[in-house]
């Protein structure tokens, strides 16, 4: 029996820091465990760094592209202008026109022939479509 025994203390003897091993426990353990969570730390900076960048990135492409749309509409709002101060030009030459009365007689019967014209081209467009 006290071979047993002996076997026990000499077991117990050799995996007693077996436990504060798995716990972590063992100081050099424990400044690998550091460096390691400085790796993961390093690496998640890394990562987040690239992130910053890209959205940064994206971010000044966004920028770009409202400058962009804003010089469009600019352009497109000075044409709007010009395009409003020709048509005002041209009804209030059309309101001349039409105060007089001979003036009015004058236009319908332009009215009349550019009409009567149409008229005659879609007619004859048709016969050729009808034949052809």
């Amino acid at each position: 029996m006290s071979y047993r025994r002996d076997h026990r203390s000499s077991k117990s003897a050799l995996f007693d820091g077996f436990d504060k091993l798995e716990e972590g426990g063992l100081r050099s353990s424990s400044s690998f465990s550091h460096e390691i969570k400085e790796h993961h730390n390093d690496k998640a900076v890394d990562s987040l760094q690239d992130r910053v960048a890209f959205l940064k990135r994206l971010t000044g492409d966004i920028h770009d592209e409202v400058e962009s749309h804003n010089r469009l509409l600019d352009r497109m709002g000075n044409s709007m202008d010009a395009t409003r101060g020709i048509m005002s030009g041209t009804m209030d030459r059309f309101k001349k026109v039409f105060e007089k009365k001979s003036n009015r007689r004058m236009c319908t019967l332009v009215g009349g022939f550019v009409v009567s014209f149409l008229i005659i081209y879609y007619l004859i467009r048709m016969l050729r479509y009808v034949r052809g």
